[in-house]
C-alpha cells in the first residue's frame, strides 16, 4: 500500500513553490573576434592578436595567444543555446574587437565587428531580450569613448534597436548608457552603465568630474527605485577596484573609483547585483559599509576569448573561453547561484568542441546563495584555507592554470576582492606582505596541527 504523508505534500508543494520563483539568465562577455585569425603553419601569420609572439599549433577554435576565432565565437553563442535555450534574459558586457593597433581598425571595422556579434546572438536567440553594454574595445580609438554623442554610439544604437526600449534610446545615443524595467517587471530594474567613461586610459574623461553626468544620473535612478521598491541590477564592462593578476593595476581613475563606491554604499539596499566582464577572468569584488559589513557584491564572468594578456608582469594570463548562468529569485532578484561553463581549447581543438560545466559555486564554495553575505563567506575562506583558495585559483583562469597559489599570490587576489577602495586596497596588501604572514599559521593548518598532536599523545 503506497501512503503519502502530509510532510511529503508539504515538500512537493514548498519545492514547487522554490523552483517556479528561480529565473535564470546568461551573461557572455569579452568574445574579442579577431577576422584575421587562419589556421596555419606560419607561426606569425595566424592572428593580428597576437601582439608579435608565435602562434604554434593553431586551431579551429583558437589559441591561448590569440583572440577569438568566429568558430569560437559560433560555438559560444550556440552551446548557450543547447545548455539554456530559453533563459529570461541575457546580459552581454563587450569587449568584441581583438587586440589589435588603433590603426588596424576603423570606425567601420569595430561597428561591423558588433554588429556581426549582434547578429548571431539574435539568430540563435530571437525572441529573448539582451541587455548590452559597451566595453572599452567597442570604440575607435579604443579605450577613448567620449562623454557625448558621436557616430558609433549612434550605429550601435541602430544595431541594438529590437533590444532598447523606447526611453533608452536618448541616454544611450548621448552616453552609452541606459535603465529600463528589467523584462518590464513592475519592481525590478537594470540600470546599464558606460563605466569606460571612468577608465585610466581614456583621455577624454580625465579632467572631468562626472563624464555624460552618469553618476548623477546613476544616482537620480537609484534614488527613485528605492522610492518605488524596486531592485536594480547594475551592469557594465569595466569594473572599480584592482586587477587580481597584477599587483597596484587599477582601472578606474582614483576620483571615479571613490564615487561608484560611494554610490553603491548610499543605494545598496536597493542593488541586487552587479555584473562586469574586463578581466577575462573569473573573480567576485565584495562592497562593504563603513563598518566593514558586506553589503554588495559585484561578479566578474570570465571571458569568451583565451587571449593571452601582454600587460607587463602579469605571468600568464591566458584562459579557457568561458559563459555562465546566473539563477535568481524572481521575487526579490536575490542570487542564488551561478554556473560557469567552460570549452577547453587544447581538447577542444584535438577533439571537438565540448562545452561543459566547470562548476557550480554553492556546490564548490558550500555556500546557501551567491549573496553578499555567502560571497564574504567565500573569501574569507579562501583567505584562511589554501585549499578554498586554490580551488578559486584554478577557477580563476577557467581551469587554464592549475599552478599553486602562494602567499604573494594570495594576498593579491584576497585583498583585490576584499578592498574595492584604492587607500584600503594598499593597506590590505602591506598586512599580507608582512613577514609574520607568511608564517601565520591558517585556522586550517591550526586545526590539522593540533588534530595531529591529539592522535599522537
Amino acid at each position: 500500500m503506497f501512503v503519502i504523508r502530509a510532510s511529503h505534500i508539504l515538500c512537493i508543494v514548498f519545492c514547487s513553490q522554490s523552483f517556479a520563483s528561480l529565473g535564470t539568465f546568461w551573461h557572455i562577455t569579452d568574445l574579442h573576434w579577431d577576422p584575421t585569425y587562419t589556421v596555419t603553419d606560419n607561426p606569425e601569420g595566424v592572428c593580428a592578436s597576437n601582439g608579435a609572439r608565435p602562434v604554434t599549433n593553431a586551431g579551429k577554435f583558437g589559441h591561448y595567444l590569440c583572440d577569438s576565432p568566429w568558430d569560437l565565437i559560433n560555438s559560444s553563442i550556440h552551446a548557450m543555446k543547447d545548455i539554456l535555450p530559453d533563459p529570461d534574459f541575457i546580459v552581454w558586457t563587450g569587449d568584441d574587437t581583438p587586440h589589435v593597433p588603433n590603426e588596424q581598425l576603423g570606425v567601420e571595422a569595430v561597428v561591423s565587428i558588433i554588429g556581426n556579434i549582434t547578429q548571431i546572438i539574435k539568430q540563435v536567440f530571437p525572441d529573448t531580450k539582451v541587455y548590452s553594454a559597451l566595453g572599452n574595445h567597442d570604440y575607435h580609438p579604443k579605450s577613448q569613448l567620449p562623454p557625448g554623442p558621436n557616430s558609433i554610439y549612434e550605429q550601435t544604437t541602430q544595431l541594438w534597436q529590437d533590444w532598447l526600449e523606447p526611453e533608452s534610446l536618448h541616454t544611450f545615443r548621448a552616453g552609452g548608457f541606459y535603465t529600463e524595467r528589467l523584462l518590464n517587471r513592475t519592481g525590478f530594474r537594470v540600470l546599464v552603465l558606460n563605466t569606460n567613461l571612468y577608465y585610466d586610459q581614456n583621455n577624454h574623461t580625465k579632467n572631468m568630474d562626472d563624464p555624460a553626468g552618469q553618476f548623477s544620473w546613476a544616482d537620480e535612478i537609484l534614488t527613485a527605485a528605492a522610492s518605488n521598491n524596486e531592485k536594480v541590477y547594475i551592469v557594465g564592462h569595466v569594473p572599480p577596484g584592482f586587477f587580481e593578476k597584477k599587483r597596484h593595476k587599477p582601472w578606474f581613475r582614483p576620483n571615479f573609483n571613490r564615487r561608484y563606491l560611494d554610490l553603491v554604499q548610499r543605494h545598496h539596499a536597493v542593488i541586487a547585483g552587479q555584473f562586469f566582464g574586463h578581466h577575462h577572468t573569473d573573480t567576485f569584488r565584495m562592497f562593504k559599509d563603513s563598518k566593514g559589513s558586506p553589503i554588495s557584491v559585484m561578479f566578474l564572468t570570465p571571458g569568451v576569448t583565451p587571449w593571452k594578456t601582454t600587460l607587463p608582469g602579469v605571468a600568464d594570463g591566458a584562459n579557457n573561453p568561458g559563459i555562465r548562468v546566473f539563477e535568481y529569485d524572481t521575487s526579490s532578484l536575490l542570487v542564488k547561484d551561478m554556473v560557469t561553463y567552460y570549452l577547453n581549447l587544447t581538447h577542444a581543438n584535438v577533439a571537438r568542441a565540448r562545452w561543459e560545466k566547470e562548476y557550480r559555486l554553492t556546490e564548490a564554495f558550500q555556500v546557501p546563495d551567491a549573496s553578499a553575505a555567502s560571497m564574504h563567506r567565500v573569501l574569507e575562506r579562501m583567505a584562511t584555507d589554501h585549499c578554498h583558495l586554490q580551488r578559486y585559483y584554478d577557477y580563476n583562469s577557467v581551469s587554464y592554470d592549475l599552478s599553486p597559489c602562494n602567499q604573494a599570490c594570495r594576498a593579491d587576489h584576497v585583498c583585490s576582492i576584499r578592498e574595492v577602495d584604492f587607500d584600503r586596497y594598499e593597506i590590505c596588501v602591506k598586512e599580507e606582505d608582512a613577514p609574520s604572514k607568511g608564517h601565520a599559521l591558517t585556522p586550517l593548518l591550526l586545526s590539522t596541527a593540533l588534530g595531529l598532536l591529539v592522535a599522537f599523545f
